[in-house]
């Protein structure tokens, strides 16, 4: 491209003649020529943010992007060049970098290092860094070089294969309404929103009881239960169904003692099967043990810790316990060696997250705690056990293996952090707000699609809206208001237009003489009788830019379902909620945060 007119701001080289990453200081799209195929993903592509966070992209999003890509590679004419080209936003350009970053870690087998100096080659502008979800000035952030350094430990000790990921299954399980869960460590970590007593809709929005997730735990070879915020539901409900369940409590929004770190490793490195973490949001105290386990026992640093959760779990891992956890990352460390030397080297899984091989293992009834799961232990990737001993040695001065701040065993507060934790005790806490953000979201965006387009839910007639990270193909003839909801288990059949007067947020509070008990069971991919294969074939479709022509399509079902979800219960008022119970809230907000803006063109729609 001639940068004579000031238009190109950066360009980078991925691949010599072929592959390119360029920022443009303009709003206009440049055109495709005989010569060079341009693309942007900076409006297919939405963050969802909780607060002031804006990446990076979850696990579907770089796959998606990485189909995107490699589809180009294939069918773009070989003499075409393939620029990937953003804007001088530093949020969407920073997100950008990250994708084909990634893509070229993973595929063109480049070295995180190698593909960061190579989007800063010469005069390019720097990238910001990413935040977390807290809010407020940030205390902490994590580097693009970071983030990419995280994915490439993770894909080199197969904690993800993009090869053989199921996106469906990550998006749907990751919406509250379907149990609001997300794989950390393939075979060993789920982490998800904490149950309550009963499965119900409350101010909206889908709370789940214990037995929703009785199912999926099941054929996932999950075990072991372990909850971390104050008990909403009976544990009974777990353990007589054939679950380990334990309590390790912490406040909210704080980090835990060494007794509970310590308590936590014990558990989790005792139990055989996959161990299934909540707090309020499972998000902060959820994300900074799991991330201690990741440390010890693959010896990554915490920031890329950090970033592997959060391509994971979105949000995950808050304020100061970004900053705990780099503390004890020496220590960890150090305890892995030594757990190492007495059990042996730490089993790599053989299929990764959301692994499709894996998902018709378990079709088959193969029982996942099986050793065709695992690579036997001497087979180890050399490359990793040297890798952790330098990291190890390179740190092995400022290793603290007494933590020498004054704690309280019995809850597990940290006295550094219990002043800022006691001054929000009669506020919303940071689990209340996160998880009321998600759900009122994704509230919204059922509210305004639903009486369009029906779809399935668990064979009910509710719909299933898409998730951000899922494509939606534009039409420039369609207004940007024009959205769909879709099956779980279907590809996209219609696409209809929705009255201004279905977007609203405006609630009435209605009592029932006799009030509606719907059971709410928790949307199961694999328990639905429906075969899955079906599906399949939409994956590779995903990122196709066609446009979807707009069918009829029934509306009584969906106007019917929505009007008795709504129903359900009344709505209390805002002074009455607790403060556990806004941050689920805040979850769901996010979605129609992002789907209600009036400048909304995005293809991928939540």
């Amino acid at each position: 491209m001639d940068d004579s007119s000031g238009v190109l701001v950066s360009a980078s080289e991925f691949i010599k003649d072929r592959l390119y990453f360029v920022t443009l200081q303009t709003y206009a799209k440049p055109r495709s020529t005989e010569n060079t195929h341009y693309f942007s993903i900076d409006e297919e592509l939405v963050y969802e943010n909780f607060f002031a966070d804006f990446g990076p992209y979850n696990l579907a999003m770089l796959y998606k992007y990485c189909q995107k890509l490699n589809k180009k590679l294939q069918t773009v004419p070989a003499k075409k060049k393939i620029v990937h080209y953003t804007s001088t936003d530093p949020q969407k350009r920073v997100n950008a970098a990250f994708l084909i970053a990634s893509f070229s870690i993973i595929y063109l087998k480049r070295t995180p290092d190698d593909a960061y100096v190579d989007l800063l080659r010469g005069s390019n502008p720097p990238f910001i860094s990413f935040r977390d979800a807290s809010v407020g000035a940030a205390l902490y952030n994590i580097t693009l070089l970071d983030c990419l350094k995280g994915v490439y430990e993770t894909h080199k000790r197969q904690f993800f294969n993009l090869d053989d990921f199921d996106v469906k299954e990550y998006e749907h399980y990751e919406r509250v309404k379907n149990g609001d869960l997300n794989w950390i460590v393939p075979l060993k970590f789920i982490a998800f929103c904490g149950p309550h007593a009963k499965s119900k809709i409350e101010d909206g929005y889908f709370i789940h009881a214990p037995s929703a997730y009785f199912n999926y735990f099941r054929k996932h070879n999950v075990t072991t239960i372990i909850r971390l915020n104050k008990k909403i539901y009976d544990a009974n409900d777990f353990s007589n169904a054939g679950f380990d369940h334990r309590d390790l409590f912490f406040l909210d929004g704080s980090v835990p003692s060494d007794h509970i770190l310590q308590q936590f490793l014990n558990i989790v490195e005792s139990t055989k099967g996959a161990v299934a973490v909540h707090c309020k949001a499972g998000l902060g105290r959820t994300g900074s043990l799991i991330g201690c386990y990741i440390m010890k026992h693959y010896g990554l640093t915490a920031r890329e810790t950090i970033a592997w959760i959060r391509l994971c779990r979105p949000g995950s891992i808050i304020g100061h316990q970004q900053q705990w956890l780099e503390e004890k990352q020496a220590k960890m460390w150090a305890q892995g060696e030594l757990y190492r030397r007495e059990h042996g080297p730490t089993p790599t899984p053989m299929f990764g997250v959301y692994s499709l091989k894996m998902k018709d293992m378990i079709e088959r009834g193969v029982p996942l705690n099986s050793q065709e799961l695992c690579d036997n232990r001497s087979k180890v990737n050399e490359d990793a056990k040297v890798d952790n001993v330098l990291r190890i040695l390179k740190k092995v001065d400022t290793m603290k293996l007494d933590d020498q701040t004054d704690e309280n065993k019995n809850n597990g507060i940290n006295t550094t952090a219990q002043s800022t934790v006691a001054a929000n005790i009669l506020k919303l806490t940071q689990g209340d707000k996160l998880n009321h953000m998600k759900a009122q979201r994704q509230l919204q965006h059922v509210r305004s699609h639903s009486l369009t387009t029906p779809s399935l839910l668990f064979g009910t007639g509710r719909p299933h809206t898409r998730a951000m990270s899922q494509t939606f193909r534009n039409d420039s003839s369609q207004s940007s208001s024009q959205l769909a909801a879709v099956s779980p288990i279907k590809a996209p059949k219609s696409l209809s237009t929705i009255g201004s007067s279905c977007g609203g947020l405006k609630r009435t509070t209605r009592t029932l003489a006799s009030p509606v008990k719907r059971a709410l069971p928790l949307n199961s991919l694999y328990g639905t009788s429906r075969p899955l294969n079906a599906n399949r074939s939409v994956v590779g479709q995903s990122l196709s830019m066609h446009s979807i022509r707009s069918q009829s399509s029934p509306t009584s079902r969906c106007a019917s379902s929505l009007s008795s979800a709504s129903n359900l219960v009344g709505h209390p008022t805002q002074s009455t909620l607790l403060g556990s119970d806004k941050l689920t809230r805040f979850r769901a907000l996010r979605h129609s945060r992002t789907s209600t803006r009036s400048s909304h063109k995005s293809t991928f729609v939540r």
